[in-house]
């Protein structure tokens, strides 16, 4: 080899180096330079973790400030069967400090495809501190927030529940829970590359969810549970709602529901036991409906409570033949006699005038609300069942009047009887007081009658309890004045109407003079009688009493003072 071509060969060595060299700087200058930023954020990116820090749910409260639905902190138990070395300790060590099925989570834990695994959701904090100090490897734990419900079953059937992912599922926890549930934060960490974290680069914190605080009493509440589930299981019915409403403001102090159950516990509880029977359920309400067409007809000025009547002790409309509830000879009847007697073929004969006016026994059974939902502030609220008055055949004017062949629920006739109580103005019933610092809009009202028609009103319902042969006599109150209505239904079945099966229900106002409280009873199927004033009415009064004493309002009617010996 001559010495000109190994130079050339050396020549074109070198050249391919110097070649390689620009290159490497060139893609160098690029990558440190051009590319610096993008290539930065994807490192980062690489050993950041970006965690959502769940918020808090609001507190329900009632309207002393009696926490009714917290959060409380709890601990998630999980597990990554890839790194769990022995399934079968894990899963005994978790039957016996959590409690849960070992046999059921075992082949979870020796499933090595899988990443995660629930050990536990939301379990206790103390359960789950024990099971950590056994440094079993693969097992994991987080914190989050558990929905409990402090009183137990008190107000369940109106507060709802919360699930496992604290959403609202039901009740006002469902209705509100856009108010509830707040915002989650973030927090950004970044790790080494053995995945342990070395920084927090960036934290948005949590917005807690708004407390709500709502018109129930806790109090008053626990007690009319309390003497609904005694009056259910006295009389072996099927089951029964109480309502105590303040009328001048529509104030839903309590809303009882019979049977009860823990709202703790909602899982094991059939949705039928869940329901809130007072606003989503309908009853045919029987005489205490008879007040709508009282109050037409005085309305009306076609009678007053001093006018008479010579009714037969039965009347004939269309082709049906409706007879009183009690056998009786043709007698002369007052206004006033025929709604504290509760004289069906008074209520038809008033009904029957009624019709040939403008408005009509239809109009004033809308006028009272009933057929459309009050708006309370509850989710499921039922309308009711109206017949139009297009489609009343001949014989409905026999029925409506005494509350057969409507449907209404306990809260549109608490609320009627309310606007009786409030000088015959209607305020929507509403349960929530203000959710955060904003106070709910309850407008003023609505006008039925009038206040001397409502005054009248007044005075026929009081002579209901405290009149000779008055149907609510076991309605009444040592110390007050009591205004209020029995009701006895018979339930349809079939195209007729069932001869054992009915409601019996109350709706009460006290104190009668200055009106503080409408109490409604309901009590579906009672069993070994079935008269509003025998198995709704004492408990009518039981629940007043205990309202009138604790809201320390003034008795109206004090007793007579003992003879001197």
């Amino acid at each position: 080899m001559t010495a000109r071509r190994s130079n050339r060969r050396i020549r074109l060595l070198l050249g391919l180096f110097v070649l390689v060299f620009a290159g490497v700087l060139a893609r160098a200058v690029w990558l440190q330079g051009v590319q610096a930023g993008t290539l930065e954020r994807m490192a980062l990116r690489q050993h950041r973790e970006t965690a959502t820090i769940p918020a808090g749910r609001g507190t329900i409260y009632d309207r002393r400030g009696e926490p009714l639905a917290i959060g409380e902190q709890a601990t998630t138990v999980f597990a990554d069967p890839r790194q769990v070395k022995d399934p079968r300790a894990v899963a005994i060590a978790a039957a016996k400090i959590l409690g849960v099925d070992a046999n059921e989570l075992y082949p979870k834990l020796a499933e090595a495809s899988r990443r995660f695994v629930y050990v536990q959701r939301k379990a206790d904090p103390e359960q789950a501190a024990a099971l950590r100090a056994q440094n079993l490897a693969g097992v994991g734990f987080y914190s989050e927030e558990r929905r409990t419900y402090p009183q137990r079953g008190v107000a369940a059937h109106v507060l709802g529940f919360a699930g496992v992912d604290n959403d609202g599922l039901d009740g006002l926890e469902k209705a509100l829970d856009r108010k509830l549930v707040g915002k989650p934060g973030s927090q950004t960490i970044v790790r080494d590359p053995v995945g342990r974290a070395i920084d927090v680069v960036e934290v948005k914190p949590e917005r807690q969810g708004n407390d709500v605080f709502l018109t129930l009493d806790h109090r008053l509440q626990a007690n009319a549970e309390e003497v609904l589930r005694t009056t259910v299981n006295r009389w072996n019915a099927l089951s029964g709602h109480a309502i105590v409403l303040e009328p001048q403001t529509g104030r839903v102090l309590a809303m009882a529901v019979a049977p009860a159950f823990d709202a703790n516990r909602f899982g094991s509880v059939p949705p039928e036991h869940r329901k809130n029977r007072a606003v989503t359920d309908v009853y045919e309400p029987g005489s205490t409906f008879k007040i709508v067409t009282v109050a037409g007809a005085l309305s009306e000025q076609l009678v007053t409570p001093r006018t008479r009547f010579k009714l037969a002790p039965s009347i004939t409309v269309a082709d049906r033949e409706i007879n009183e509830h009690e056998s009786r000879p043709t007698q002369r009847m007052s206004v006033a006699e025929i709604l504290s007697q509760s004289s069906n073929v008074g209520t038809i004969t008033l009904a029957q005038k009624l019709t040939k006016t403008k408005v009509g026994v239809a109009g004033w059974i809308r006028r009272f609300g009933f057929g459309k939902p009050t708006g309370v502030d509850f989710p499921g609220e039922s309308p009711g069942i109206v017949v139009p008055p297009e489609e009343w055949s001949g014989s409905t004017i026999g029925n409506v009047p005494l509350g057969q062949g409507i449907g209404v629920t306990g809260l549109q006739m608490a609320a009627a009887y309310g606007a009786v109580a409030n000088h015959g103005v209607l305020r929507r019933p509403h349960l929530v007081e203000r959710i955060g610092g904003a106070r709910t809009r309850i407008g003023s009202g609505r006008r039925v009658v009038s206040r001397r028609v409502a005054s009248q009103l007044m005075t026929m319902l009081r002579d209901v309890v405290s009149a000779e042969g008055g149907t609510g006599s076991l309605a009444a109150i040592p110390g007050y004045t009591v205004a209020g209505k029995t009701g006895t239904a018979a339930k349809p079945e079939r195209g007729r109407y069932s001869t054992s099966r009915y409601v019996a229900s109350f709706v009460g106002i006290v104190p009668a003079k200055e009106p503080r409280l409408v109490v409604l009873v309901s009590v579906d199927e009672p069993k070994g009688a079935i008269w509003g004033g025998v198995v709704a009415a004492p408990a009518f009064a039981q629940i007043a009493s205990f309202g009138l004493q604790y809201l320390e309002i003034a008795p109206d009617a004090p007793l007579d003072p003992a003879p001197n010996p």
